[in-house]
């Protein structure tokens, strides 16, 4: 069979595929998606969407649990079911792309269920059935899965990762949970707050071991508020099942639970891909330059690229693509300010370079730090009012490298700090702000008074 000629072949429709696949078809292309599970990707169905609603679920229980000595008197009773019903009618359609698809295609854009492999430059068959010759090239964007670590005995045993934790219905009354990243703890946080026994097992020295310090003690202070036991410095070396979890831990402990939830991190999926055909050799993920090339005719957009697992990463990174593909200017990859946040409560909101990052990089950087207790806001909230500012300046250049925003709207402070790594707003600039009173942003201006190098130029 003769292979279908289009302009542009996407394999891989999580939230950056579809971008690019949905404005290429806007801009006239003629564009094939390949997708072998949901349309959208893990960000709708497992990941940010879901996730989000559970954590809101657990931070309002926390909030009532927080009346006491503050607005009266109150009885907080958890039910699971409403937060499993909000995430199967009105995240994920029970786990339906219909939707997604309609709207894909409503773009232009025609849709193909199954898994794609390249063939050579410009070729992709599905299934070892269908092939397409992109004129234009192709875009992989086929997302990550779940890494699980070789731990004897895991492998057979009906461990969770982030899928199985956000489609449950029906709550255990124990969960063992490896590792002490963001996916980890929030979810960690949230089946805490509804009343299971929980179990944080990290083989570094501290959660959220990429972030700075003081992120990581806030984080272990939260989750142990919330009766969360937090192991770090341990990790698991064996595994049993028999109606319930036995974990051999590194110290010589155990850990049992009635659930065990893996979240040791992410990979990129590139294997079956056919990159060989195009003489790359795939790794853990896809090297890309700064138009979001691979290789003549090839495109990589999202998680894929390892430059993190954010949906706001690759949808940024869908706009370069795209503009790349369709001759149009713009600016290239600039990931000097990529944000992130880490949503249990309180949030943990970053930004650029941590401090070590900073120091590993050869700049002589001085620091500020503002605890959000200090400030007027945090007073007038009361509890959970837990929380800091951190700046990271490079005062050869007078700018701020990185930042730290924790609080009761961490990730929302950060957008400001965000704006100053990215356009290196002066740091002089920022100390003669005018700050808006009483806010939690405000703990900005308290940091970066601290700063007293000279100013830039």
């Amino acid at each position: 069979m003769a292979a279908t000629e289009v302009d542009v072949v996407v394999i891989g429709l999580g939230v950056g595929g579809e971008e690019v696949g949905g404005r290429l078809a806007d801009a006239g292309l003629t564009v094939v998606g390949v997708e072998h599970t949901l349309v959208g990707g893990e960000c709708p169905y497992w990941g940010c969407i879901p996730t989000k609603m559970m954590t809101r679920a657990g931070n309002a229980l926390a909030e009532a649990r927080r009346i006491d000595g503050l607005a009266g008197r109150a009885t907080v009773t958890a039910d699971w079911a409403p937060v499993a019903r909000r995430i199967r009618d009105e995240a994920t359609d029970d786990w339906d792309d219909k939707v997604a698809v309609d709207r894909f295609t409503g773009r232009g854009g025609r849709f193909v269920r199954g898994r794609a492999a390249i063939a050579g430059p410009g070729r992709v068959v599905v299934d070892g059935a269908d092939e397409y010759a992109a004129r234009r090239g192709i875009v992989v964007a086929t997302g990550t899965t779940a890494v699980v670590p070789p731990i004897d005995g895991l492998a057979g045993t009906p461990y969770w990762t982030n899928r199985e934790a956000v489609e449950c219905a029906e709550l255990p009354a124990s969960l063992a949970v490896l590792g002490g990243g963001a996916i980890g703890l929030e979810l960690a946080q949230v089946y805490a707050r509804f009343g299971v026994a929980v179990t944080v097992l990290e083989r570094s020295e501290r959660l959220l071991a990429m972030e700075e310090p003081e992120s990581s003690e806030v984080a272990h202070a939260a989750l142990t508020a919330d009766g969360v036991t937090v192991r770090t410095g341990v990790g698991a070396t064996a595994v049993s099942y028999a109606d319930g979890f036995t974990l051999t831990l590194s110290d010589g402990g155990t850990v049992t639970a009635e659930k065990l939830l893996v979240a040791t991190g992410r990979a990129a999926r590139l294997g079956g891909l056919g990159l060989d055909t195009l003489g790359i050799e795939p790794g853990r993920f896809l090297d890309v330059d700064e138009r979001m090339r691979a290789a003549d005719g090839l495109w990589a957009v999202g998680d894929v690229t390892g430059h993190g697992a954010f949906t706001h990463l690759a949808m940024y990174e869908a706009g370069i693509a795209i503009r790349d593909i369709l001759g149009r200017e713009g600016p290239p990859a600039d990931y000097r300010a990529l944000p992130r946040v880490t949503f249990t409560d309180p949030e943990i909101g970053a930004v650029g370079l941590t401090e070590a990052q900073a120091a590993e990089r050869g700049i002589a950087v001085e620091t500020a730090f503002t605890p959000l207790s200090s400030s007027s806001r945090g007073f007038i909230h009361g509890p959970g009012n837990e929380g800091f500012v951190k700046l990271v300046a490079d005062p050869a250049r007078g700018v701020l490298v990185g930042a730290t925003s924790a609080g009761p709207a961490g990730g929302e402070v950060l957008g400001a700090l965000s704006v100053a790594v990215h356009a290196e707003v002066p740091v002089s600039t920022l100390q003669h702000m005018i700050y808006a009173y009483p806010t939690f942003h405000r703990a900005i201006e308290a940091a970066v008074s601290q700063f007293s190098f000279p100013p830039r130029g």
